[in-house]
């Protein structure tokens, strides 16, 4: 039969529990130690000699729903040597107890790996849900005071440069390659750093690094035995700037893509609506506003109020008025001191009929500037915008830019839609530097992504060049 102390605490030897009380809310555990002495933390020696006692209440994992508190006997000695530093020291439970601390080891630990997986905030709502009450600042402290985990030493080291103020500040980051884990940061980016840094670790095989100057030349000088390799993800962003720069050397080409100015363009469908403006059909703002005003007008006739119907449509008050019939244009006022519908304020044209306007701003009689002079069109402002505004689009489209088309390029052929694949066909077919550039491109992305060496000689040396 299991004992009271093997049940309570059976990975703790050495521990008598002398009563156990169990209520509504808590279970309170009295125990104390068995050993005869305690050695102290000082010089290392063993003393029997009892100074006094007194009693320690950390919390414990709690149990069934209620939270376990115990209450500890612990001693006092006094330390045999003289020359020690400690006069006294109190006794400390191997594996239930550690000086100062509030907790046990075990609800230490398990808020430690409660917050290594939630982080402060939400492990301590996690640790209520355990019946442990903490702030996300105690989850936190518990996560720090971890000892570092012991990082085997690396086999393969991938070395980049990290930015702790960009532009300006850049450290040098370490990383397991072989574990795809960080193993250390360098607060520069200077080749002796990482020289200094390898030498202490003859173990190394593989330098994957970028190739800028500082890494260059610290990684052959101190690890010579290490194969200096570069990372793909470093080979195809150096290609992509390589074939964003061979598209912009070859943008006449892409000029295939923009319409025909002289090509006569249809004229698009238009709507009348009941104020007598001419909508443009076949975009979906115009297609929107248009059934938004057909069904306003329905439910008008159907004898609905403007609240009911923003509150059926989902439309604010004023987006309903915006299409009742009957609204009367708004009005504003020309002068500085007149108000609207004030007799001598002058009717001015709706603010959408004025997009063109500006008002010219003179000192009046009195001096000031506040006064405003009439107001001055520009020439043929509105007429402006609203060809603008219902201009087909084709008409005033641009070819699309080197990156764009440099993205169609680097980008899976499956990946692109039926009318990005359409217009870069007819980029390649147009221009047969871009074509031979996306053949290299795809087999090269293909041998990296699939580890075969599907290049031919010539794509090697091309990929030397670019590199």
């Amino acid at each position: 039969m299991l004992r009271l102390e093997e049940l309570l605490f059976p990975s703790i030897a050495d521990v008598v529990v002398l009563s156990v009380a169990v209520n509504d809310e808590a279970v309170n555990i009295e125990a104390r130690s068995t050993v005869a002495g305690a050695i102290c933390p000082g010089c290392g020696s063993w003393s029997r000699r009892i100074h006094c006692s007194y009693l320690r209440f950390p919390a414990d994992v709690p149990s069934g729903g209620r939270r376990v508190a115990l209450c500890l006997r612990v001693r006092n000695f006094l330390c045999p040597v003289i020359s020690c530093g400690r006069r006294t020291f109190v006794e400390q439970l191997s594996g239930l107890t550690r000086r100062y601390g509030r907790r046990t080891e075990r609800l230490r630990s398990t808020l430690a790996a409660v917050g290594l997986a939630l982080v402060g905030r939400a492990g301590a709502r996690m640790a209520r849900v355990f019946g442990v009450s903490v702030s996300r600042s105690t989850v936190l402290r518990l996560v720090e005071a971890l000892p570092d985990p012991e990082v085997p030493a690396p086999r393969v080291v991938g070395v980049d440069e990290y930015a702790t103020r960009k532009g300006r500040h850049y450290g040098t980051v370490r990383v397991d390659v072989e574990r795809r884990r960080p193993v250390d940061l360098l607060p520069d980016r200077e080749a002796s750093s990482l020289a200094a840094w390898l030498a202490k670790r003859p173990g190394v095989e593989v330098v994957c690094r970028d190739r800028a100057p500082f890494f260059t030349e610290g990684a052959p000088a101190v690890a010579p035995q290490a194969v200096q390799v570069a990372d793909r993800w470093h080979l195809w962003h150096n290609l992509s700037e390589a074939a964003e720069r061979c598209v912009a050397d070859h943008r006449g080409c892409l000029r295939v893509l923009a319409p025909d100015p002289s090509q006569p363009v249809p004229e698009p469908e238009k709507f009348e609506d009941p104020s007598g403006s001419p909508w443009p059909r076949g975009h979906r703002f115009a297609d929107r506003t248009r059934v938004n005003h057909a069904t306003v007008h329905e439910l008008m006739a159907a004898g609905l109020s403007p609240r009911a119907i923003g509150r059926q449509l989902r439309m604010t008050s004023r987006t309903v008025k915006l299409s009742w019939p009957t609204q009367p244009p708004r009005r504003t006022s020309s002068t500085g001191s007149g108000r609207a519908g004030h007799p001598n304020s002058t009717p001015s044209s709706p603010t959408w009929m004025t997009a063109g306007t500006r008002a010219a701003r003179t000192p009046g009689p009195c001096g000031k500037r506040s006064c405003r002079s009439a107001t001055r069109q520009l020439p043929a402002g509105c007429a402006y915008f609203r060809e603008k505004r219902l201009s087909p689009g084709p008409s005033t489209a641009r070819p699309p830019s080197p990156r764009v088309v440099a993205g169609w390029i680097l980008r899976r052929p499956e990946t692109l839609n039926e009318t990005e694949q359409l217009r870069l066909k007819a980029v390649l077919v147009h221009c047969p530097e871009l074509d031979a550039l996306t053949g290299h491109v795809r087999s090269f992305g293909q041998m990296l992504t699939e580890r075969h060496e599907a290049a031919s000689a010539l794509q090697r040396h091309l990929w030397l060049r670019w590199m």
